[in-house]
C-alpha cells in the first residue's frame, strides 16, 4: 500500500498471490516428500536456506523512501516509536490461557472443572486488563480508533472469522485425505494445494467484480458461497474420491479470493499513510487469532467427536481401538494391525469428525458474512487514496 498507488494495487496484490500459490502447491508436495523419504525435523530445517535466500533479498533489493509522516493527531513524529510492552504482555497472556482451555479443555480435564474455568476466567481477566492498559498507552498495538470505525471494525471481525474457517481445510484435510481416503501425504498435500491454484486468479479478478458492485457485495458473494461450499464438504460420499474434495477446495478457494483481497485493499484506501500500517496490521492480527482459537476450537470438536464415536464402538472392536485423532491416523496409516471391522468403523469415525468440522467453519462463514452486513454499503475512501489516483467509482463518493 506505501510502495504502489490505489490503481496498480490490486495487480501487484494478484501477483503476490500467484507466488504465494506457486508456494502452497509445491510446500505442501514438497512437505510430504520429506515426511515419507527424510526425516520429519528436515520440515522444519528447510526453511532455513529459504529464509537466508528471503533475507538477502529483502536486504540486497527493497528500498523505500523515508518520508516524514504526520500522527493521527496531524503532528510529525520526530522521536522514536514507543514499543507498547505491557499491552503485548497482557495480549499474549489472554491468548494464552484462552487457547489453553480450548485445546485441554474436554481433553485433559472436563468443560467445567475448576482449571477450565479458572484459565477461562483468567483470560477474561487478562482481557479486561488489556483494553485498561491499551486505553492508557502511548503508541498502543492496537488503538481505540481501529474498533470506532465501522470500516475498519466489521473487516476485523470478518477476517477474524476467515481465520477460523481457514482452520477446516488447511489442518483437517490431510488428515481426512490419508485416513479416510487412504491417500499418502503428497497426494494429501496435492488435494490441499487445489485451494491455492484458484485463489490468486479469483483475488486478481476481484478487482473487476468491486469497482463495478462495490467492496462491501463482493466480499459477501464471496463469504456466502464459501459458506456453501463448506456445507458440500459434509455431503460427499463416503469414502469417495480425492477429485471430489479437490474440487471443493478449487471452489473454496475462488470464493475467498472474491473475499479477503478487497476488503484489505478497501481498508487501505480508508485511511489515510499515517494510519494505514495500524490499520492493515489489526487486520493480519485478527485474522490470526481467529486462525489460532479455531485451531484449538475445532480441535476440541474434533477430540469430542471422535470420542464419543469411539466410546459407541461395538463392543468386539472397542478394546483395541485407539484414543485420540493422531493415534486413529497413525493406525490407519498401518491398518494391516487393525481387523477389516476396526479400520472401516474408524475411517466412518473420523469421516464424521472432520463433517462437524467443516460443519463449525460453515457457522464461521456465516459470523463473517453477518459482520459485513454492518459495514457501510460504499467504502470511504481517504484523501490520501484518492491522491494516489483511487480507483473504483462504485466505491466514492
Amino acid at each position: 500500500a506505501d510502495l504502489y498507488p490505489m490503481k496498480e494495487r490490486p495487480r501487484i496484490q494478484a501477483k503476490l498471490s500467484t507466488v504465494w500459490a506457486t508456494s502452497s502447491v509445491a510446500g505442501p508436495a514438497l512437505g510430504g516428500l520429506l515426511a515419507a523419504y527424510a526425516d520429519w525435523r528436515w520440515i522444519f530445517l528447510v526453511n532455513l536456506p529459504v529464509g537466508a535466500l528471503a533475507l538477502w533479498l529483502v536486504l540486497r533489493h527493497f528500498f523505500e523512501d523515508k518520508r516524514g509522516y504526520e500522527d493521527p493527531a496531524h503532528r510529525t513524529r520526530t522521536t522514536r516509536p514507543v514499543i507498547d510492552w505491557p499491552g503485548a504482555l497482557a495480549i499474549f497472556a489472554c491468548g494464552g490461557l484462552l487457547l489453553t482451555a480450548l485445546v485441554q479443555g474436554g481433553v485433559a480435564w472436563p468443560w467445567l472443572s475448576a482449571p477450565s474455568l479458572l484459565l477461562l476466567g483468567g483470560s477474561a481477566l487478562c482481557a479486561a486488563a488489556t483494553v485498561l492498559i491499551e486505553r492508557r498507552a502511548a503508541e498502543p498495538i492496537i488503538p481505540g480508533w481501529v474498533w470506532r470505525r465501522r470500516t475498519i471494525s466489521t473487516v476485523n471481525l470478518a477476517l477474524g472469522a476467515l481465520g477460523l474457517l481457514m482452520v477446516a481445510p488447511t489442518v483437517f484435510l490431510p488428515t481426512y485425505a490419508q485416513a479416510v481416503l487412504g491417500l499418502g501425504p503428497i497426494a494429501a498435500g496435492f488435494v490441499l494445494s487445489t485451494m491455492t491454484m484458484s485463489w490468486p486468479v479469483a483475488a486478481a479478478l476481484s478487482s473487476h467484480v468491486y469497482n463495478r458492485f462495490g467492496i462491501r457485495t463482493c466480499a459477501l458473494l464471496g463469504i456466502g458461497a464459501a459458506t456453501l461450499v463448506l456445507l458440500a464438504f459434509p455431503q460427499l460420499p463416503y469414502p469417495g474420491a480425492a477429485w471430489q474434495p479437490a474440487l471443493l477446495m478449487l471452489a473454496l478457494g475462488a470464493t475467498l479470493g472474491l473475499f479477503q483481497l478487497p476488503l484489505i485493499i478497501g481498508v487501505q484506501s480508508s485511511v489515510g499513510y499515517a494510519e494505514r500500517g495500524t490499520a492493515t496490521a489489526s487486520i493480519l492480527f485478527c485474522r490470526q487469532v481467529g486462525q489460532s482459537v479455531g485451531a484449538a476450537l475445532f480441535g476440541a470438536v474434533a477430540n469430542t467427536t471422535l470420542a464419543g464415536r469411539l466410546a459407541d464402538a461395538p463392543a468386539g472392536i472397542r478394546a483395541g481401538l485407539p484414543g485420540d485423532l493422531d493415534a486413529v491416523s497413525r493406525a490407519l496409516e498401518h491398518a494391516g494391525t487393525l481387523t477389516e471391522q476396526a479400520t472401516d468403523y474408524l475411517r466412518h469415525a473420523v469421516d464424521t469428525t472432520v463433517e462437524h468440522v467443516y460443519y463449525g467453519a460453515a457457522v464461521a462463514g456465516l459470523l463473517a458474512l453477518a459482520a459485513l452486513l454492518f459495514a457501510p454499503r460504499r467504502f470511504p475512501v481517504h484523501a490520501d487514496a484518492r491522491g494516489e489516483g483511487e480507483a473504483g467509482p462504485a466505491e466514492k463518493d
